[in-house]
């Protein structure tokens, strides 16, 4: 293990100054699932399920917008991508705390479509400043930074919530959002090399090319997935082949190696949620909820170290293996009946949190190619909010049915059985090739 790569990574000052910004900008976010599931639970006085479900439908607009936003940030850059999510942060989360369940759904979705890309603009950008052994170390580095973030975000959340300032926490949450996407807007940090042209200047060379050669097919041009890209049109006109041919070629590196590593952030995302959810409730339940910062403290704590540990390894370790570590070791937190109970056991799972984010993420910068990483990493970061908007409404149901203990059973055994799958298909994929 070579520890000296992080002083090595925390030495530029670019590097260093990305992931500081990247830290505080993640903070509010992470405060706010706990105080939108205390504000729904305790406020409103609706059940975990509820409070689940409208964590499951401001996810999935996370999911539905991360790859617009990040083949915004390909395309326009990353000032002008930026600034829708200014503007809605603070205008969704004023309006959030004042309206009845029915209006919340809708506008968490809003606020989940708009939701300022930090994941994916931090791992984009370090995907361009560092390579090879570095980037493993950056990336273990954000990770590392992310869970700090947890350390003191939903303590920080709880204590607002169990106070009865839920509403004026949520608004708060969405001025610290638009505050820190501003300073993000200023630094710029790079998300290309300069030597990687724009999508719009791959096309217009494609163009000129099948000009030039007066050529029948447009063999290359990137572009957005919702976008057409279109083989010349047939003698008769019709643009039907045109619109396929285009649209193929814009997945050309989604491979199956990357859709399994979508699969394991979807995995990834559905243990993490659902333990989180697990874990306020069961301390809301037993009339601990100001004590819910001393087990994130724990769960967190134990992921830096896991991070720490796997960013100094010489060798990569697969994402599936990683997961179904974790997914296998959340199944016992289940079986608390206290908080320090609770947080002991969440260690071991802790420990494999910020390597299995560190190695996907990873593994997706090797696998695709820059001038389409962008657009990897939104539909990673889909893939991992979708698992996140899967997650919390399946612990909530168990909860709400079987108790506390439901919610860690129901993610963990869903993410051990995932994994035993994708592993199995992996198996038999390198059998047929032999």
């Amino acid at each position: 293990m070579n520890f000296a790569l992080y002083k090595e990574m925390l030495s530029v000052a670019p590097v260093r100054r990305l992931l500081l910004v990247g830290m505080i900008a993640r903070i509010p976010h992470s405060a706010a699932g706990v105080l939108l599931t205390l504000h729904i639970v305790l406020t409103l006085g609706l059940g975990y399920a509820a409070a689940g479900a409208a964590a499951a439908v401001m996810t999935i607009g996370i999911a539905v917008g991360a790859p617009w936003r990040g083949r915004r940030v390909d395309t326009a850059g990353l000032r002008k991508a930026l600034i829708p999510s200014v503007i809605s942060e603070t205008v969704i989360w004023s309006i959030v705390p004042h309206v009845s369940y029915e209006w919340i759904l809708p506008l968490v979705f809003v606020g989940g479509l708009f939701t300022l890309p930090i994941f994916s603009v931090v791992r984009q950008s370090l995907g361009v400043m560092v390579d090879g052994e570095q980037r493993r170390s950056a990336f273990a580095l954000d990770s590392i930074a992310t869970e700090l973030v947890f350390m003191i975000g939903p303590a920080v959340g709880a204590i607002v919530a169990t106070a009865g300032f839920t509403v004026a926490g949520l608004t708060a949450v969405g001025v610290s959002v638009s505050v820190a996407g501003l300073f993000l807007i200023w630094f710029n940090p790079p998300t290309r090399s300069e030597d990687v042209c724009t999508p719009e200047e791959a096309a217009d060379r494609a163009a000129d090319d099948l000009a030039a050669a007066e050529a029948a097919v447009v063999a290359s041009a990137p572009a957005h997935v919702q976008e057409a890209a279109s083989e010349m049109a047939s003698a008769r006109g019709t643009r039907g082949g045109a619109l396929r041919g285009r649209l193929a070629r814009n997945f050309t590196w989604f491979t199956a190696s990357v859709a399994a590593l979508f699969a394991v952030a979807g995995g990834a995302g559905m243990v993490l949620s659902g333990t989180d959810v697990g874990i306020v409730a069961l301390l809301e339940r037993g009339g601990h909820e100001t004590e819910i910062g001393i087990v994130f403290f724990f769960w967190c704590a134990a992921s830096v170290v896991g991070g720490l540990i796997y960013g100094a390894m010489h060798r990569p370790v697969s994402p599936m293996l990683l997961l179904l570590g974790m997914a296998a070791l959340t199944i016992p937190m289940g079986f608390a009946r206290d908080t320090w109970t609770l947080a002991l056991l969440s260690l071991l799972p802790g420990l494999l949190c910020a390597p299995v984010l560190s190695a996907a993420s990873e593994k997706v910068a090797d696998l695709v190619d820059e001038d389409r990483r962008g657009e990897a990493m939104g539909w990673y970061g889909s893939a991992l909010t979708a698992g996140v908007a899967l997650g919390a409404p399946l612990a909530g149901v168990f909860i709400d049915g079987i108790g506390p203990s439901g919610g860690f059973v129901a993610v963990g055994t869903a993410g051990v059985v995932l994994c035993v799958a994708g592993l199995a298909l992996m198996k038999r994929r390198r059998a047929a090739r032999v």
